[in-house]
């Protein structure tokens, strides 16, 4: 039985590790040709033979390249590289940062706010620009380009990153109006949304202080953070013909986190979860 990206073309930015690598392994699985982007070649290295060994027999065409999405040179010479697979049919505009000196509006340096809508802003445009002459170019009547944006651009974030913040209501912004501008050519634009993941920086970064971890899981209504195979599957689907009629959609993956009121006290939270919560307020 035919997968469903079976024989597509696709470029997955920030692939080495997270949503990149597990999106890079579903598209495999589901017989996309991919080629792994992210702008350290050890790290590619490292992703590229974790896949090797989840799918031997895999007829599925796994390639990797560096690449700094900040670069429009770069990004070109990434998505043209894809012509001798006869073009590409899907990007996934992944790759991103969040600076650890990113702060409110009085303590952000400007050259943070710089780096970061260069990478997170530009780096998607990139993405998209010449994902679009990509299409044109081999005269595909269809494609499909998904690129990640955050929870925080839709509710904003009580932890202060607004250079973060902003990019990413950015990159919503951008997908929506690219959505409308190349419906008729065929091309689709779809946002992915998605809320904090565990992950093991975050893992490393909560530690054992179990307030400071309530703190953070009081937001989820489902009491867990997300796992990054979870966004993997939205990503699928976005990419897939299931989806030929989704274009300017933000999808929000986040176990309800955006749609919940969060007090300290609620009949639907647990109570050690509570006194935790308490202990970090």
């Amino acid at each position: 039985m035919p997968g469903r990206l079976e024989g597509k073309n696709a470029i997955i930015t920030g692939a080495a590790g997270g949503i990149g690598l597990e999106t890079t392994i579903l598209f495999a699985q589901e017989g996309a040709n991919v080629l792994m982007s992210d702008i350290s070649a050890p790290a590619l290295a490292t992703a590229l033979a974790k896949i090797k060994q989840l799918l031997p027999d895999s007829k599925a065409r796994v390639e990797t390249v560096v690449c700094d999405v900040s670069k429009e040179a770069q990004v070109q010479n990434m998505i043209e590289s894809l012509d001798s697979w006869g073009g590409l049919d899907i990007i996934f505009n992944n790759a991103g940062i969040m600076h650890a000196r990113d702060d409110d509006a009085t303590q952000t340096p400007e050259e943070i706010w710089d780096l970061t809508h260069n990478i997170n802003v530009k780096g998607v445009w990139f993405g998209c620009k010449h994902a679009v002459l990509s299409l044109r170019r081999h005269s595909k009547t269809k494609g499909s380009i998904i690129n990640t944006a955050s929870v925080v651009a839709l509710v904003g974030s009580a932890t202060p990153q607004l250079a973060y913040t902003a990019s990413k209501g950015a990159v919503l912004a951008l997908t929506r109006e690219l959505a409308i501008v190349h419906a008729r050519e065929g091309f689709r634009f779809n946002s992915l949304c998605p809320a904090p993941l565990n992950t093991p920086l975050l893992q490393d970064w909560l530690g054992d202080d179990k307030p400071k971890r309530a703190r953070r899981e009081i937001h989820f209504p489902t009491g867990r953070f997300g796992e990054a195979i979870e966004q993997a599957q939205a990503v699928l689907f976005l990419a897939s013909d299931e989806a030929s009629f989704v274009n300017g959609h933000d999808m929000v993956v986040d176990g309800g986190m955006t749609k919940a009121y969060v007090t300290p006290e609620g009949p639907s939270l647990r109570a050690p979860v509570n006194n935790a919560l308490k202990e970090a307020l």
